[in-house]
């Protein structure tokens, strides 16, 4: 698999087959394969734990199509309740924008509402312009039964409209999941070297490059915010700004601990040693999310030290900004501009602030993902990364691949980022159906 499972997911497809059996609380632990593509290595393929919410579906092409399974009846009524209630708040907030006297702030709550809804409704009415053809055609079906071409046709229509209305009521289905609305957001990315010495320090330079070359094959635009070099010119600690369309969606689950095994450049008897680095994934913010207020922040100038020319050694281009109510403090001398390495403190902060709150939200909110994903703790071991076998292994999914090098170079990474995202709507489909009302 030299280009990793990642392209042979066949996620939507998955997520409905899970959607169509009954869930239960227990899980079956067997491993299957993910995939096997035409002259497939047994041994090179990666293994997933199967769950019973989880089935997956051999493909001897990613491109061959597959008709969508049938929803259970549990679900669907379960679906039509939920739309029924989304249609009459609908309604609801069409009459409040539509009110003369509605007041501007009523207006605006309203209408922000509205929007939110927009994609669901309008997916509702599909639905049910489809319902209606289906039914037509079903009626031809029964009239033309002495005209075999009439028939013909109207047979072929009716399994194409049967098969887009089923995509539909999919569609539907992954619109009523629950979302985190910090998805759609850029990031912030920190990596700090643990236990390991000078090894862990160039292992999490390693993986901040691995992130950095990802970003730029998926066309984002990685910042580097700071970086802090060992004796060795490992990255003690590092951090950047990731930009693009869903990406803290696309890497909120690489929060945690990475360890690695290998032979340190610095070992001489070539004894395979264990590192570790954490990663963490912060939602991008701003002052507006998080009401930063001037009387909260202590700004602090120094020079600078490390690498970075005479001029940023000389210069108290060093910015520290302290937030006084919670004690956080930023660091960033990357930059020779006090005025950019301010910028750069005060978006890490924000950052920093936001995710705060977030936590502070989330601990009163239902679990999600925290059985078969984790709960994305940054002490939490979440990968190894076996240099000597050539394999990397997320203990969350269960998923082994042996493309540890396509891996570091940021081309394989979507076998894994993938997988948890499939384990997510697996996990929402759970808990969508576990609500009655």
């Amino acid at each position: 698999m030299g280009n990793g499972g990642g392209r042979f997911w066949r996620l939507n497809h998955c997520v409905m087959v899970a959607a169509c059996r009954k869930l239960h609380s227990h899980t079956i632990s067997r491993r299957i394969n993910v995939c096997r593509p035409p002259n497939y290595n047994r041994s090179q393929l990666p293994f997933v734990k199967e769950t019973t919410l989880l089935r997956r579906y051999f493909s001897s092409s990613a491109e061959t199509a597959q008709s969508q399974p049938e929803l259970s009846l549990d679900l669907i009524n379960i679906m039509d309740q939920k739309l029924a209630a989304i249609e009459n708040r609908n309604s609801f907030l069409q009459a409040i924008v539509n009110q003369p006297d509605a007041s501007p702030e009523q207006y605006s709550t309203a209408n922000k509402e509205l929007k939110k809804l927009r994609h669901t409704v309008e997916l509702v009415t599909e639905m049910r312009k489809k319902h209606k053809e289906i039914e037509g055609l079903k009626l031809l079906l029964t009239e033309s039964q002495d005209d075999k071409d009439m028939h013909q046709m109207a047979s072929e229509e009716l399994g194409q409209a049967s098969e887009e209305e089923k995509r539909i009521r999919h569609s539907l289905l992954k619109s009523l999941l629950p979302k985190d609305d910090a998805d759609e957001r850029d990031c912030i990315l920190e990596v700090r070297a643990g236990t390991g010495g000078e090894e862990a320090s160039l292992f999490a330079m390693d993986i901040f490059k691995m992130y950095e070359k990802y970003s730029q094959k998926k066309g984002w635009k990685f910042e580097v915010l700071d970086v802090a070099e060992s004796d060795l010119k490992g990255y003690k600690e590092a951090s950047a700004a990731i930009s693009g369309a869903d990406v803290y969606g696309k890497l909120k689950f690489e929060s945690g601990v990475h360890r690695v095994q290998r032979v340190p450049v610095t070992e001489k008897s070539g004894r395979v040693h264990t590192s570790a680095v954490s990663v963490v994934i912060l939602p991008q913010a701003d002052q507006v999310d998080v009401h930063l207020k001037n009387e909260d922040l202590k700004i602090d100038t120094y020079r600078s030290g490390g690498s970075g020319g005479q001029h940023a050694n000389t210069t108290n281009s060093a910015v520290r900004v302290t937030h006084v109510p919670t004690g956080l403090t930023v660091n960033i001398q990357d930059e020779r501009s006090q005025h950019m390495n301010k910028a750069k403190a005060l978006k890490l902060l924000c950052a920093k602030l936001y995710e705060i709150e977030r936590a502070r939200a989330d601990a009163s909110r239902s679990r999600l993902r925290t059985e078969q994903i984790g709960s994305g703790d940054r002490s939490e071991r979440i990968r190894t990364y076996n240099f000597p076998q050539g394999r990397v292994t997320d203990h969350r999914v269960g998923i082994t691949t042996h493309s540890i090098d396509g891996l570091m170079q940021g081309e394989n990474l979507d076998t894994f980022v993938d997988a948890l995202l499939l384990q997510q709507e697996m996990d929402a489909i759970a808990s969508f159906t576990s609500t009655k009302h």
